[in-house]
């Protein structure tokens, strides 16, 4: 007789702030969802913890991490002008994390794959827009990968591609989810980062305004 799989449930879930224990677990975690070679290392996970630990946080689901996500504060001037992920969250150290920024800029958000029935991605923005409000900055900005343009790019530049996305003709597993959790299109990121061969290096400019 095949044993019965039991869901995840809810009331299992705790979200709370990185504890450097836990960097270890978060560091597989990312290993395994984007790779070694992509994924930060830990020396990473452990200066973003020290120069911004409000910014990073992870759930818990019975005792074992299933997903994190981390954000340092910049200025305008960081994000509004062209820019690659390497330089504004300074190679994975956030040594240029500024306090007196008006805008959170998120840098990471992963989840692991047995437990996305629990919408852990968007409880992880959640967090992000309570941080938002309670430190009373501007707007969340991401520079979000599109993974399906690599299907499209013989038909679209990436700036159509995302219009597609965005009149909902085309889904796109980061941008779609990044529009349904509030996020505005700003513009295309060009080179944003080179290992990404599944966006072409593109990535979308996204703002969620703290109105």
């Amino acid at each position: 007789m095949q044993k019965e799989i039991k869901k995840p449930e809810e009331q299992n879930i705790i979200i709370r702030p990185v504890e450097k224990t836990d960097i270890p677990e978060i560091w597989e975690l990312a290993v395994q969802s984007f790779g070694e070679g992509v994924a930060f290392k830990k020396e990473h996970y452990e200066s973003q913890l020290k120069l911004f630990p409000e910014g990073q946080r992870c759930i818990e689901y019975d005792g074992k991490i299933v997903g994190a996500s981390g954000s340092l504060i910049v200025s305008k001037s960081d994000w509004e002008r062209e820019h690659h992920f390497e330089e504004i969250c300074d190679e994975g150290y956030i040594r240029n994390h500024n306090p007196q920024g008006e805008h959170l800029y998120g840098i990471e958000v992963v989840v692991h794959p047995d437990y996305r029935d629990l919408k852990l991605g968007k409880k992880l923005y959640e967090e992000r827009k309570k941080l938002c409000k309670k430190l009373g900055l501007k707007s969340i900005i991401i520079g979000g990968r599109i993974p399906f343009y690599y299907k499209y790019e013989d038909q679209y530049t990436p700036e159509e591609y995302a219009e597609k996305v965005i009149a909902r003709e085309i889904y796109d597993p980061v941008m779609t989810f990044q529009l349904n959790n509030g996020f505005t299109f700003l513009r295309i990121l060009k080179n944003y980062i080179p290992e990404d061969t599944e966006s072409r290096t593109n990535a979308s400019l996204m703002e969620w305004k703290n109105d």
